[in-house]
Order: structure tokens, then C-alpha cells, then sequence
């Protein structure tokens, strides 16, 4: 085994600590559906915006995103636009601050704010639950493999089958080994609710800090000693029409690699990336972990803190930790064990380098650290799609007046048949990355249409959202087998335009929106963009009403966001690199994209509370 007597007691100690904080929170959360969903709305934005950025410090992302920077050098910090990354700069702007005056629990109730409770609703609020429900699954699995293959690798199934009363077949290895740690993440997270994630992820953040540090400190003294070698344009962000990366005189299979991503035509690929992720940006969060951390803010400014927050607490200290997994796998190349059924799998750079490169004691921390990533995004996830089972599918249709007692037990249940069924589909996938892409180019883009117009456009109804969303949802579940073998970003424009004429045929096909209920809803959100009737009824009503005139100021702010953002992808890698110059202009970029957003968006935050 190649964890040492410490490494094995430092894991041990943070999965007790993990079990021990959800049984602490346990009776706090059971107070009632507010306490356990969102954590009574009174945990500060800061906890919430460190909790986020823990859950998106995710182990299989991390995997793939050392991958990225190995393949791809500074052009990487372009791709993760596929999430899309900078929704987080949206959020940060507006889109946060619209969501949390809703004042509700999960996005499928947010519905019935937006389009009232009529037919065309009711349709829309089911198919948010399924969409969501779908998500959260692909989620669970999408962690529950990385987890697996990750630990494989310090813990070789040679050792541990003397202790396992069954028998496994070598290429389920990983997935036993997902279901184990699974376990630990459903304990505190059905107990302590948001409370016991949000508190985990306090520490596991705190472990990772610490680790991304040591490796980047590693990595910067290995690269002060040997030559990296990388092809022409690696250690450069811009780039022409093509990729033009040629790796065939250093590691030939990284050609191969290019090849099969799918990413050579980087130009192409790239303005893809901005159209779909603008779009994916401007309908807002996904029903998922995200939108729960919003929701369970304090106030409307309160949101937007949280949301800006995130980037500046997660990107510096992540990719100090993947340029330094980056930049060891290159210098140390053929030291490492990347070999899977008898291909080079890319994938396994980073837990590879993990367990050739850390030392005894910090190798430990870092894979607690780790542990911890994959348990926060499993554990946060989890808690969402329980809130759309008990919040909008028990509560609303089986039982409305169901006590606090039952309520928690209809959590466990609903957690415990989420779990199994990730668990069964995470047999399925091929890879993370085979996975990842499904989730961010599949789901992702099946969602954006109709939730882009329920901001923007008064006329559209809940019979339009329906349709839009089952317009999104076909293509998503069923292209990957119509189109196999092409990228998945490259079908978005056909899936949107389906999308769109799902939308548009089924908003004028049925009446429009209850106007009390539209005006309702413009008056507490106050949002901009096409709602020009409702607006006018409004101001008759109450002249003293002010329209929200901030498109101009929220566009611009969005685009220094997204350049800040960038800047603190790069400067950190640029910083493990060795590369002072490149680091200071993209440290004094994030400095001047800092203090505009300190003039044009903080100071001129809402200061309305819920």
C-alpha cells in the first residue's frame, strides 16, 4: 500500500470528523424544512461563498482539469468557458440578486412566482423537477467515478481484497471503492442538512488550501532544477484559427489526445464556447448546489456577495495546485503510472503525481483534502435534488401537511434512492471526462432557452417553458447517439433551435401569464429586458416604483468580471511557472479589474433586505 501509518490516520481523522459534525447539526437541522434545506437562511455569505467554492473544488474536475493544463498549457484556462466558468460573474452581477427576492426554497417553487399556478405552471414545475432530478443524478455519478479511480490508485485492490468477503472484477474496482466513500458523504449530509455541508466544507477548504500550497511550493522547486518541455504557444493564452500544439517530438500520444477532444480548431471552438456559455449565463443557475447556496443567503445583497466571492476564493488557490500537478507530470513524465488497460489514460496524471511526488504526512492532508472535495460536491448536490423530492414533489402533491418527523425521514428516504440509482448509472459511463461533457454540453444546453426567456420576456408562459424545456431535454438524452463521435458543443445550435421553437409555439398557444401574478413578480424582482406592458401597469399603479435601468452598468460589469476571473486563472499558473513578468500583468489585470468592479458594482449593491 502506498499510504503511510500518518497519511492513513490524517484521512481516518477528517472522515470521523465529517460523521461527527452531522450528528452535532443533526437537531439543529431537524427544526424544520427551512433549517434543513437552506440552513434557516442565516449562515453569512462568506460561509456560504467558501462552501460553494468547496463544491466546485471537485476531485473528478480537478482530474480533468490537470489534464487540461498537461495537454493544452495556458489555452487551458479558456476551456473550463464549457461549464460555463464565468455564469459565476453573471450571478455575481444580477442574476443572484433577481433570484434571492424570490424568497423561495428551490427553483421548480421559484416557478409558480413566475408563471402563477394555472396548467402551463403546473407543467413547468414538473418538468424543472425532472430536469433537475436528471442533473442531480448525472452529478452523483459523475463524482462517484472520479472518487473511485482516484482512490485505485493508493489503495491497489491487491491489499484490500484480503479483507473483502466478495469477490470484484478489476474494472469495478473504482466503483467499489465510490460506493465506500459515497457512504460517508450521505451520512453527514442526510443528518446535518445545509448546515453540516456548509461546516464540512469550512474544513475541507482549509485542507486544500494547505495542500495546493505545498504542491505548488513542490512543483516551482522541481521546475528550478530541470527543463520543462513543452511545444511552441504552450506557455501563451492567445492563439490563431488553430491549435497549432505540436507534441509529436516530446509525448507523441498527447496528439492523439487533441485529436480525440475534439479542440484543434481552438478559434471555432472557442467562439462556440462564448455563444452557448452567454446564453447558458443569462438563464441563470441550474437547479443544482449553486442555486440552494443563493437561496439560502440572508438577503438579495447578501447573494451577490456570495457569488462573487466564489471565484476569488476558489480559482487562485486551485490552480496553484493543478499548475503544480501540471507542470510535475511534464517535467517527470515517464515516472508516472498513466497506463489503464493498456492505453495511456491522461486522466491519471494527477493522483499519479499525487503518489510519486507528496510527501509523507502532507500526502495525507492532500488526499483527505481530496476526499473532501469529491464528499462536498457529492454531499451538495445530494441536499439539492432532496430539496426538489421533498420541497416540490411530497410536500406539494402527497403530503402539504406533513409534520417535521416525517419530513425528515421523507429526506432520508429521498436521499438514500438518489444514491443508488447515481451509484447504478456511474456503472455506465465510460469516463469522467466522457461524463463531464454530457452534464455541461447535454443538460447544460437543453436548459438554456427556455430559462433565459423566463427573465426577459414578459409574454412568455408557463405552456412555453414546458415546451421549450422538452425541446431541450429530447436532444440532450438522445444526440449522443444520433451524432456519435461529435462534440457535444458543436450539436448546441440545433439543440437551442429546437428549444426555441418549443418556446415560441407553446407561449402562443396558450393565454398569457395571470397579469396580477406577472406584476407581482416584476415588482419584487425587478428585473430588465423585454417587459415593457407590465412595466407601464406597474408605474400606474405605484408611481413611486422604480424600473431597473442597469442593463448598460450589468453588462459592463459582466465583462470586467469575466476578464478579472480569467486573470485569476492565469496569474497563479503563470506563478507556478516561474514566470514573473506574465505573472505580475495578469496579477496587476486582476488589481485594475478589481478596482472598477469595487466603483461599478459593491458600491452600488441593493441594500434590501428579506
Amino acid at each position: 500500500m502506498k499510504l503511510s501509518t500518518i497519511d492513513i490516520t490524517i484521512i481516518i481523522a477528517y472522515l470521523l470528523a465529517t460523521v461527527v459534525i452531522g450528528l452535532v447539526l443533526k437537531k439543529q437541522a431537524e427544526k424544520n424544512k427551512q433549517s434543513y434545506l437552506l440552513g434557516g437562511n442565516s449562515i453569512p455569505w462568506y460561509m456560504l461563498g467558501l462552501s460553494n467554492a468547496s463544491g466546485m473544488f471537485d476531485i473528478s474536475g480537478t482530474m480533468w482539469l490537470v489534464t487540461l493544463l498537461f495537454v493544452y498549457g495556458l489555452k487551458s484556462a479558456f476551456i473550463p468557458f464549457l461549464w460555463p466558468v464565468f455564469n459565476q460573474i453573471f450571478l455575481m452581477v444580477f442574476l443572484s440578486i433577481w433570484l434571492r427576492r424570490s424568497n423561495v426554497t428551490t427553483g421548480a417553487e421559484w416557478i409558480n412566482t413566475r408563471f402563477g399556478i394555472k396548467r402551463g405552471a403546473q407543467m413547468s414545475h414538473t418538468v424543472v423537477i425532472v430536469f433537475a432530478i436528471i442533473m442531480g443524478l448525472g452529478y452523483l455519478a459523475y463524482g462517484f467515478i472520479g472518487i473511485g479511480k482516484f482512490v485505485e490508485i493508493f489503495v491497489p485492490w491487491e491489499v484490500v481484497s484480503a479483507y473483502v468477503p466478495f469477490g470484484v472484477s478489476a474494472e469495478y474496482v473504482p466503483h467499489f471503492y465510490g460506493i465506500i466513500f459515497t457512504l460517508f458523504a450521505v451520512f453527514y449530509s442526510l443528518l446535518g442538512g445545509m448546515l453540516s455541508i456548509v461546516w464540512a466544507d469550512v474544513m475541507q477548504f482549509a485542507l486544500m488550501a494547505i495542500s495546493s500550497i505545498v504542491v505548488g511550493v513542490i512543483a516551482m522547486n522541481a521546475l528550478a532544477a530541470n527543463e520543462l518541455l513543452v511545444p511552441d504557444g504552450w506557455l501563451t493564452p492567445f492563439f490563431g484559427s488553430h491549435l497549432d500544439l505540436d507534441w509529436s517530438t516530446i509525448i507523441p500520444e498527447v496528439n492523439e489526445k487533441i485529436k480525440s477532444d475534439g479542440y484543434s480548431l481552438f478559434s471555432l471552438f472557442f467562439m462556440m464556447m462564448i455563444f452557448k456559455g452567454v446564453l447558458v449565463s443569462l438563464a441563470g443557475p441550474a437547479p443544482n448546489y449553486d442555486m440552494q447556496k443563493i437561496l439560502s443567503t440572508k438577503s438579495p445583497r447578501e447573494a451577490a456577495l456570495m457569488s462573487g466571492s466564489v471565484s476569488l476564493i476558489l480559482m487562485p488557490i486551485r490552480y496553484v495546485m493543478i499548475a503544480g500537478f501540471g507542470v510535475l507530470g511534464l517535467i517527470y513524465f515517464n515516472r508516472l503510472d498513466l497506463m489503464v488497460g493498456g492505453n495511456i489514460d491522461f486522466e491519471q496524471i494527477l493522483p499519479s503525481a499525487i503518489s510519486e511526488f507528496i510527501p509523507i504526512g502532507f500526502l495525507g492532508l492532500l488526499l483527505a483534502g481530496l476526499l473532501a472535495a469529491f464528499m462536498s460536491t457529492f454531499a451538495g448536490t445530494l441536499n439539492a435534488t432532496q430539496a426538489y423530492i421533498v420541497n416540490d414533489i411530497y410536500l406539494k402533491y402527497i403530503r402539504p401537511d406533513a409534520e417535521n418527523s416525517r419530513i425528515k425521514f421523507v429526506n432520508y428516504g429521498a436521499g438514500l434512492i438518489m444514491v443508488a440509482i447515481s451509484i447504478v448509472l456511474g456503472f455506465f459511463a465510460k469516463d469522467v471526462n466522457d461524463l463531464l461533457q454530457w452534464i455541461v454540453s447535454g443538460l447544460y444546453g437543453s436548459y438554456v432557452a427556455a430559462n433565459l426567456l423566463k427573465w426577459y420576456w414578459w409574454r412568455f408562459n408557463g405552456n412555453g417553458f414546458f415546451w421549450g424545456m422538452i425541446g431541450g431535454l429530447v436532444p440532450a438524452l438522445s444526440f449522443r447517439f444520433i451524432f456519435d463521435g461529435v462534440l457535444d458543443l458543436y450539436t448546441f445550435p440545433l439543440m437551442l433551435l429546437i428549444s426555441v421553437i418549443g418556446c415560441v409555439a407553446g407561449t402562443y398557444t396558450a393565454p398569457a401569464t395571470d397579469e396580477e401574478t406577472l406584476k407581482k413578480f416584476y415588482k419584487n424582482v425587478r428585473p430588465w429586458g423585454f417587459w415593457k406592458p407590465i412595466r407601464e401597469k406597474v408605474m400606474a399603479e405605484d408611481p413611486t416604483f422604480e424600473p431597473n435601468k442597469d442593463l448598460k452598468k450589468d453588462a459592463f460589469n459582466v465583462v470586467v468580471g469575466v476578464i478579472w476571473q480569467t486573470s485569476l486563472v492565469i496569474f497563479p499558473i503563470y506563478l507556478v511557472l516561474l514566470q514573473l513578468v506574465p505573472t505580475l500583468i495578469a496579477l496587476g489585470i486582476a488589481v485594475v479589474c478589481t478596482l472598477i468592479l469595487k466603483k461599478t458594482w459593491y458600491d452600488k449593491l441593493p441594500v434590501d433586505r428579506i
